[in-house]
């Protein structure tokens, strides 16, 4: 027996219908007026992970690979948007579409990977905020625990006042969602001004940047051609320099696509359209509410910051003897060990240490200080401050938000702000430990087991809806046929497998002490696969 939504939507039928009539500028403009859920996707997705690989991105391969984190985006999109129709043709919650259309254990699975990763990731974003708060904002490099503890709580109290305003439904829901699109613009200016200013120095190379918009696959196999004379510098060594280089890339590639979209990105998107009581006309504004509230700022973003650092960081070195605290030496001299190592007897050279300088890590500290010439050095790490200050905020925020749906759903109490607001402090309290747990090996006692589930949980997320846009138990109608099932299950099939692939590269080498904790979760994942295809196969029957 189908279950049809019974859910009031915000606007009638009528009146959505005559906007998807307008001309596309009217239309397009009513649209931006009714957006929102898209935004809290944008707000989430930019965050210190978006930062940190951006970052990685430009400094390992320059320009080359600024194709990597748009497409990745896409193909995550296109999996929204399976989510956005599934759920807005029925109504229901996806948790409770899951359990009786697919499996039960995959609808668990996804619900309880979704609260970990809520919980713990907070604890990074609230220690980038504190960092942005103390070291850019501030200039205190070792702030004492009093001033730490006094801006976590700032930070926590912010994000919890912002989701009473969700809760409070109506005009608070309208003040949330203003709240969260001023952040990601705060976000999207102050990345983007850095642009802006390093054009202005005449330092980038606007043909390159161009040309790397264009994918290209083969470097996931061979260095970026900027690498070529360094390479060939270090004589004996240079096959090894080139295979390690082309493993780095090949390793930020695939964790692009792997972090574009989250697990907990997966549960947001359905409950934020429901809350706000859209329904099948919506159809249309939720795709394009996708594309201006998480592409746009997202590409804009990120695309700014891989930028800035091609620009200043790929193949140079001159910025390591900067004594900004921000850089990881640490990291030269292992890979110099690890080369000594594979070529016995031959000796290290400058030009090794050379090369590993060139693919050492920066942060947003460092990344400041290259706007000093331009700016001073007050001004760039004012910038810098106030973006990465507004990309944890908000992800602290929505991070807060999604906890608190999925404990609505995990106790059984759909729509009780009792219960959501409950699940809301216990993500922002887990967040408010992060400076202080969140280092060293406590870091990678939490981070291991969360990434290696949610990365687990991705592709079983993705699987479950394209499962599901093929159940007419389920979606009746509304179920793509002919030319449209087609193109929604390649497009679909296209993204699940490119996130099972990324989700296993990422996993495979994750360990827990001497726990193979990655091994492990793929072995998981392949049993949720089978379960998950063959209990849709079984209900399928039973519905008949």
């Amino acid at each position: 027996m189908s279950t049809r939504s019974t859910v009031p939507v915000a606007d009638d039928a009528a009146e959505m219908a005559a906007i998807a009539e307008m001309p596309t500028g009217a239309r397009l403009k009513e649209y931006t007026k009714r957006s929102g859920p898209g935004w809290l996707q944008g707000a989430i997705t930019l965050g210190g992970g978006s930062l940190a690989g951006a970052l990685f991105l430009g400094t390992v391969s320059g320009y080359s690979l600024m194709w990597v984190q748009p497409l990745a985006m896409i193909l995550g999109v296109i999996m929204l948007s399976a989510i956005a129709y599934v759920t807005l043709s029925t109504g229901q919650r996806p948790f409770r579409a899951i359990n009786e259309n697919v499996s039960p254990v995959l609808g668990w699975a996804w619900l309880i990977a979704t609260a970990m990763a809520n919980m713990v990731w907070c604890m990074p974003q609230f220690s980038l905020g504190n960092a942005a708060i103390q070291e850019n904002l501030l200039g205190i490099k070792d702030a004492s625990t009093p001033v730490t503890v006094g801006i976590c709580v700032v930070l926590l109290a912010v994000a919890f006042t912002i989701n009473l305003f969700y809760e409070s439904g109506g005009k608070g829901i309208k003040l949330f969602e203003g709240i969260l699109k001023a952040l990601v613009g705060v976000v999207v200016v102050s990345f983007f001004g850095v642009v802006i200013a390093l054009s202005a120095q005449g330092v980038l190379d606007w043909g390159a940047i161009f040309k790397g918009f264009l994918p290209n696959p083969s470097l996931l196999f061979k260095p970026a051609g900027t690498y070529a004379d360094a390479i060939a510098a270090t004589g004996a060594a240079s096959e090894w320099w080139t295979a390690t280089i082309a493993d780095k890339q090949r390793d930020v590639i695939i964790a692009a696509f792997a972090s574009a979209v989250g697990i907990n990105m997966t549960f947001l998107l359905p409950y934020s359209m429901l809350k706000k009581r859209w329904g099948k006309p919506h159809r249309g504004l939720a795709i394009f509410d996708l594309s201006i509230g998480l592409i746009v700022p997202f590409v804009l973003t990120t695309g700014a910051v891989v930028i800035a650092a091609a620009s200043q960081f790929h193949a140079a070195t001159a910025d390591l003897t900067l004594e900004n605290g921000d850089l990881d030496p640490k990291f030269i001299t292992d890979t110099i060990e690890k080369r000594e190592a594979a070529l016995p007897g031959v000796p290290a050279t400058a030009a090794d240490r050379e090369l590993a300088a060139m693919i050492t890590k920066r942060g947003n500290l460092a990344l400041a200080t290259t706007l000093s010439p331009l700016t001073g050095d007050a001004v760039a790490q004012k910038v810098f401050g106030i973006g990465v200050l507004g990309m944890s905020i908000s992800t602290i925020i929505i991070l807060m938000l999604i906890n608190g749906f999925t404990f609505c759903e995990m106790f059984g109490k759909p729509g009780d702000k009792t219960v959501h607001m409950i699940g809301c402090a216990i993500s922002g309290i887990c967040g408010f430990f992060g400076p202080f747990v969140w280092k060293g090996a406590s870091a990678a006692a939490l981070a291991v087991p969360t990434s290696v589930i949610g990365g687990a949980m991705l592709p079983i997320a993705y699987m479950s809806f394209l499962l599901l846009m093929n159940s007419t138990k389920l979606l009746g109608d509304a179920r793509p046929t002919g030319a449209r099932a087609l193109k929604w299950n390649l497009l679909m099939g296209i993204s699940t497998i490119i996130a099972a692939f990324a989700s296993v590269w990422g996993m495979k080498d994750k360990m827990l002490g001497s726990i193979p904790a990655g091994k492990i979760a793929i072995g998981v994942l392949a049993v949720l696969l089978i379960l998950g295809i063959f209990g849709f196969i079984s209900k399928s029957k039973k519905n008949a």
